[in-house]
């Protein structure tokens, strides 16, 4: 009798073990926040051990953040992150997300330590995996511009209801922040971007590729390279080297993008070359990493300028 029951506990253990690994890998993240959905991203590794480990994005700062605490109780997946102090406020509170399997996907909800509202509700999917490589057997489609150099055709503000604040002044795009970002109303998928842009001192933009991945646009010239400065995938992978000119002059951005393989050409100077973009960013306007998506230009934080932006569709 003794044999059985150790057997059958065995048994037991190894069947909520295998369904707490089932918590593992990349997940992409609807929130349903207001006034507009929001996309997040978790990975996760070693849930059903001692060594649970993750990341998301994005909690705070738009970054790439650290999971502090992982576990698994009757099924139920739950992580925390608590953000880091900041000098002069008072300490941020826990944040708190928990989550079940339902169907192969996740249906979860967050709320911060001690709210009273109810908790916010999301759903998650696994990330694809993205078969196109980019192996020279892309051929260029027909440039498309998608700025007319006379007015806003063509794009919209990201936030539903939010007044637009970027007008077209001798042929230049231009913003007048704060204001919502603004997306285009066509997608891609394949592509090669040429942008021109000019910023002032302090600025601090982004260009969203497929509505989740962004280029960071920075004033940061003379600095050392960084995930969160110029040309950099944001939060992700740092450039190469930083190519920024000063604040005031015109640069550009030559992008392409083949599945999830990213490469930027900053003011003439390859700065990543073919890296692999694991996930989204914290721009992501969307979740639907294997579908085609619209371009992103980020308005709500300073002044950009912009007076092309090219789209060239890769094709097989």
């Amino acid at each position: 009798m003794r044999i059985r029951l150790i057997a059958s506990f065995l048994l037991t253990s190894g069947f909520a073990l295998a369904a707490d690994r089932d918590f593992n890998g990349r997940w992409d993240i609807t929130a349903m926040t207001k006034p507009r959905p929001r996309a997040w991203w978790v990975e996760l590794n070693g849930v059903g051990t001692q060594n649970a480990a993750g990341k998301f994005v994005s909690a705070y700062a738009g970054d790439m953040n650290t999971i502090d605490t992982i576990s698994v109780d009757n099924g139920e997946l739950r992580f925390t992150l608590i953000p880091p102090a900041r000098q002069g406020k008072a300490p941020e509170l826990k944040r708190i997300y928990r989550a079940s399997m339902v169907n192969g996907k996740l249906e979860g909800t967050f709320e911060t330590e001690g709210q009273k509202e109810p908790p916010l509700k999301w759903t998650g999917v696994r990330a694809p995996a993205i078969a196109d490589k980019d192996d020279g057997t892309w051929k260029e489609g027909k440039p498309i511009d998608l700025f007319n150099g006379k007015d806003l055709a063509g794009w919209k503000g990201l936030v539903p209801g939010a007044e637009v604040k970027w007008s077209v002044v001798n042929g230049i795009l231009k913003n007048a922040p704060p204001t919502t970002d603004i997306i285009s109303e066509r997608s891609f998928w394949n592509f090669k971007l040429h942008v021109d842009f000019r910023i002032v001192e302090h600025s601090n933009s982004g260009i969203g590729l497929r509505g989740r991945y962004e280029i960071q646009i920075l004033d940061d010239f003379g600095k050392p390279p960084g995930t969160h400065g110029a040309a950099a995938l944001y939060s992700r992978v740092a450039p190469a080297v930083n190519a920024s000119k000063p604040a005031g002059e015109w640069q550009s951005y030559d992008i392409r993008l083949v599945g999830r393989q990213l490469t930027v050409v900053h003011n003439g100077t390859k700065v990543l070359d073919k890296v692999e973009v694991e996930g989204l960013t914290a721009i992501a306007e969307n979740a639907d990493e294997a579908e085609p998506g619209p371009f992103v230009v980020q308005g709500d934080h300073s002044n950009v300028e912009i007076k092309s932006f090219v789209v060239t569709p890769l094709v097989k």
